[in-house]
């Protein structure tokens, strides 16, 4: 669960839009979600209660939002075995809609394009989103704890269409296995840029999982859980794009 090379040290903003269905490992899942990530770039030192009036004030009154979740870098020190991609980007923001046509239309409002040239955006990505069920459930559970550990993969892959299969069809359900995990969550870029807005990052993946809290990641990140996922890690396609990780704490601002 990370951000591009490009927006590490930025804020990103992500927009969900619903469409009803569910497949495979997701079974019992209650939407597949599309989702515009926008990276915005904030200044050094900049308060989180800062960013978060900012995203409220930008993008709450977009037509049809249905909820608006701000992330800020998290407060307790976090350690992974095995990647130690230094410290959070500065802020996230994630907005969700009812569906994609939903999403196109904020994304024609004159207050979404104040928010992206107000907020200095960066890139502007439209993903999949798919919610999965964690060990012992037959659902993906609603998303209620604050701590995320958020992860992207990036471009190249000698085979992208390949990498991405290999890691849905087997990362997700292992990431579910980790003690006191709540919620895995993967994302797939979408072709679709913003007329007029930032590029989009060059994902070819992306990942969340989520914790009640800091005790808990580190729990997670002691299990042997965390071998058995960097074993399989390491029977990924090749790819050469960065892969970041980085601990966030989550607010819901709206809804």
């Amino acid at each position: 669960m990370s951000i591009s090379p490009v927006a590490k040290h930025a804020g990103l903003c992500i927009l969900y839009t619903n469409k009803g269905a569910v497949n495979g490992r997701r079974r019992g899942s209650a939407s597949v979600t599309i989702v515009c990530e926008i990276a915005f770039a904030v200044t050094a030192g900049t308060a989180p209660s800062v960013t978060a009036a900012s995203v409220r004030r930008n993008f709450a009154t977009l037509p049809e939002l249905a909820s608006l979740d701000f992330y800020a870098p998290a407060a307790a020190e976090t350690h992974d075995p095995y990647v130690q991609d230094g410290p959070a980007p500065a802020h996230l923001a994630m907005l969700a809609f009812a569906s994609a046509e939903v999403l196109a239309k904020a994304a024609n409002v004159s207050a979404f394009a104040a928010g992206l040239s107000g907020m200095s955006a960066v890139t502007c990505t439209a993903m999949r989103y798919l919610p999965y069920p964690v060990a012992g459930q037959n659902s993906p559970a609603p998303l209620l704890s604050r701590f995320s550990y958020v992860v992207r993969y990036y471009r190249p892959a000698d085979d992208e269409a390949a990498f991405v299969k290999h890691y849905l069809d087997d990362h997700p359900s292992l990431l579910g296995r980790f003690p006191g995990i709540r919620n895995v969550m993967c994302y797939i870029p979408l072709p679709w840029r913003h007329p007029g807005g930032p590029p989009p990052a060059d994902y070819m993946l992306g990942n969340e999982v989520v914790f009640a809290d800091a005790d808990a990641f580190a729990a997670a990140m002691a299990s042997p859980v965390r071998h058995e996922l960097r074993a399989h890690y390491r029977t990924f396609p090749r790819f050469t794009g960065a892969n970041t990780h980085f601990a966030m704490e989550r607010t819901r601002l709206v809804g």
